[in-house]
């Protein structure tokens, strides 16, 4: 085990390896820069070039980019009060008072360093995590990965939104796209409609960079306005005031990271809940909690070291179960698919090396992030008021290559566009898209997770205890909103326990 884990670091450092790191992360920072886009748009824009990749390549190229917007979205969501990305929302709340105060050097020192330090105590977690989850994966069956399958689902759903009936019901639609294609057991055509290219099923490539990339493209491009219309105020110095007062509030950091990582190992729950209750803890924890949300020190710091500990955990059941902890994930879950790589115990035997990889990439790409972030401060907000009517007609041709070369095929194309005027109409009208690319992608592995079962143990599976317990375990998900809901309402709780749940996708995906 040790091997590997100082191998995969050799292997990261190889030339072709570490640039294409170098790439993901320049790419990523601009696009954390930028509020609206997001990680998993860009993660979706960049999957099709990584086919001819080797998986320590593409993990290198991806992980890179997606781990670094979420280190440089604090710095838009500090200096403007527009999150650049959803799950640095929490970082506006007592940054943006201290930008307005004239502090705004103190507070994206803080915020940074505390990202870089959260960033390591994340990837600590998760290589530590492989020695303790492998024997675990290596003693579950089909049954097993099945209901975990279905687990996963449940977490999305009931965590969707206020609506649960809308996560049921997009779940539900991704799992009958799921089904088009070859019946893998009978081997006859389901919803194929007669077209030759459904015989494959719908590719998860043109669907995701439609569904995430071509929502927010035409949104852009619908609002004929620059992604940021807001200034920032107060000036830049203080930086190591802030780096000061991260180290003098450690047990802070600390707590955010765990909750970071612990709420990021539950699939579904992603990175909007993670952050505020680790803001919650913060908050309750401080000798003077008043001066939350308007400008409180800890509030930064609890903010920037939660959102970077929370990717290394939501990759611990991505790669063990095959359970994507959110958005992020969901895409990356597609590129263990285009590199051959299947999530589960493979990842913690024959590819151990390339799970390690991806510990090394997050420590890696988050301390050269960081480093060029306090560089480059003074410059980066400008990145923020390119006008909209530049960037389209860039990020529409990169869409239309990403889908196309998915397999060479106009129909991909097709696909594309329609998944991207689903996903503004799902936008629109406050429909979660998680739900149902998480079906889509989760579809066809509960389906040979239940045919195996069947075929090797008929019915009796579902006598097996673990089966049972995770059973139980999806039945108390479901039942869980309503008994968080009737306590709310013994208890009298209003209003201020909004931050407990994740706001709605329309509210979020703008960065507002």
């Amino acid at each position: 085990m040790l091997e590997a884990f100082f191998s995969s670091f050799l292997q990261v450092l190889e030339p072709a390896t570490f640039l294409l790191a170098l790439l993901g992360i320049a790419i990523g920072f601009m696009v954390g820069i930028l509020p609206g886009l997001g990680g998993a748009v860009t993660l979706a824009l960049m999957l099709p070039f990584i086919y001819d990749m080797e998986p320590v390549q593409a993990f290198a190229f991806l992980l890179g980019m997606w781990v670094v917007t979420a280190t440089t979205g604090d710095i838009t969501s500090v200096l403007l009060g527009v999150p650049g990305e959803a799950t640095s929302a929490a970082a506006v709340l007592d940054g943006y008072p201290l930008t307005k105060r004239g502090e705004a050097g103190r507070a994206l020192g803080a915020v940074l360093f505390s990202s870089a330090i959260g960033a390591l105590l994340g990837a600590f977690f998760l290589a530590l995590s492989v020695p303790i989850v492998r024997p675990l994966v290596l003693a579950l069956g089909p049954p097993h990965f099945f209901m975990l399958t279905l687990l996963g689902l449940t977490f999305v759903v009931t965590l969707s939104g206020r609506d649960i009936l809308k996560g049921f019901l997009m779940a539900a639609l991704g799992m009958l796209v799921a089904l088009v294609g070859i019946d893998p057991q009978a081997g006859v055509p389901r919803y194929t409609f007669d077209q030759l290219y459904l015989w494959d099923g719908i590719d998860l490539v043109p669907l995701v960079v439609g569904l995430f990339a071509g929502a927010e493209v035409l949104q852009l491009m619908l609002s004929k306005t620059s992604i940021a219309n807001r200034r920032p105020t107060g000036r830049l110095a203080g930086i190591g005031t802030g780096v000061r007062d991260t180290l003098r509030h450690w047990s802070v950091v600390v707590r955010s990271s765990a909750i970071g990582v612990g709420i990021g190992l539950i699939p579904g729950m992603g990175g909007t809940v993670s952050q505020f209750i680790a803001y919650g803890v913060a908050q309750q924890t401080s000798k003077r909690p008043e001066r939350f949300g308007k400008g409180a020190i800890e509030g930064v710091i609890a903010a920037g070291a939660n959102n970077n500990a929370k990717d290394a955990g939501s990759l611990i059941p991505t790669v063990a179960f095959g359970l994507p902890g959110g958005v992020g994930t969901a895409v990356l879950l597609g590129a263990f698919l285009i590199t051959g790589l299947n999530p589960g115990p493979e990842m913690l035997t024959t590819h151990v090396d390339v799970t390690f990889s991806m510990v090394w990439i997050l420590v890696l790409s988050n301390l050269i992030a960081v480093a060029v972030s306090f560089l480059l401060l003074r410059h980066l907000v400008k990145l923020t008021f390119i006008p909209g009517t530049w960037l389209v007609p860039f990020l529409l041709v990169l869409l239309g290559i990403g889908a196309f070369t998915a397999n060479n095929s106009f129909n991909d194309i097709l696909v594309m566009i329609a998944a991207a005027v689903f996903g503004v109409i799902a936008i629109h009208w406050g429909w979660p898209r998680v739900p149902f690319l998480l079906a889509v992608v989760l579809g066809g592995l509960a389906e040979r997770y239940l045919f195996l079962s069947h075929s090797l143990e008929g019915w009796s599976w579902l006598k097996d205890p673990a089966v049972i317990a995770i059973g139980g375990c999806l039945v108390l998900v479901l039942l869980w909103p309503r008994i968080r809901a009737r306590r709310r309402r013994r208890g009298g709780v209003g209003a201020d326990t909004a931050a407990d749940s994740p706001a709605p996708e329309k509210d979020i995906v703008r960065g507002g």
